[in-house]
């Protein structure tokens, strides 16, 4: 597996559009890892969820190889914003106590990040990946989507997305397992914030470039039929998948 940047092209519409991780998260991380002095978000895109560990965290770096996901992140006065890839990162032997890796892990070359872990965690240390796939709305606008998803733009999604469809199940993950309750992403939006969200999806991207069409425009009327008041919000759901687990040195 192999490093590819597939997001800074949209990078402005990625984090406008894409949900926030629940705050849950971020203290059950907080709660499990050794100490609060450093964590460590890989991947960080513009920042999401460094931002999150923040509020938990004396320090936190935010790595990522697309300087312009980085330039879009805000500032937070306890987040250090980093270009670097996953793989060699600039942190010094057995100074982190966490680790994340936010709707990315997928992307990565594992056996070097996980040596890369190994090196930086202190001991005890807390390794913790999640990503989330389709979200669900109302069975209706639920099969619009699924459709978008498997039909229109489903032959260019790269060969990584079917990590994301088993829920990472399928990555290798050699840490000391840390079981977990179930989380979701939440969010009540209005139907242009469903449609930015769809158009933010690297398939999409991918399908206009090849065929010079626009993917989500092809179902928004079938949407806004669906969805009915364009301006009412509606709750939306993304069911989330964690491997969490503990580095024993």
């Amino acid at each position: 597996m192999t490093t590819t940047d597939h997001f800074s092209r949209q990078a402005a519409q990625y984090q406008a559009s894409r949900p926030g991780y629940p705050p849950e998260l971020f203290a059950l991380l907080a709660g499990i890892a050794p100490g609060r002095d450093l964590a460590l978000d890989c991947a960080t895109g513009n920042g999401q969820a460094a931002r999150g560990l923040a509020g938990h965290f004396t320090r936190v770096v935010a790595t990522d190889l697309s300087t312009a996901q980085l330039g879009l992140g805000r500032f937070h006065p306890h987040v250090h914003y980093v270009a670097a890839t996953a793989e060699q990162l600039p942190i010094v032997d057995r100074s982190v106590d966490l680790v994340t890796v936010a709707q990315a892990l997928h992307w990565l070359d594992l056996p070097a990040f996980y040596a890369e872990v190994r090196r930086i965690a202190r001991p005890g240390a807390v390794v913790a990946a999640w990503t989330y796939g389709l979200m669900r709305v109302a069975p209706a606008i639920d099969a619009i989507v699924d459709r978008l998803y498997t039909e229109i733009v489903g032959a260019y999604w790269p060969p990584e997305r079917t990590l994301v469809e088993s829920g990472y199940r399928d990555l290798p993950f050699p840490f000391e397992p840390i079981p977990t309750a179930p989380l979701s992403l939440r969010a009540d939006w209005p139907l242009d914030r469903l449609v930015g969200y769809l158009g933010s999806w690297s398939a999409v991207q991918r399908c206009r470039d090849a065929t010079g069409g626009d993917p989500v425009g092809s179902v928004h009327d079938a949407l806004a039929a669906a969805w009915g008041d364009a301006a009412a919000t509606r709750p939306i759901v993304w069911p989330m998948a964690l491997r969490i687990g503990r580095v024993r040195q």
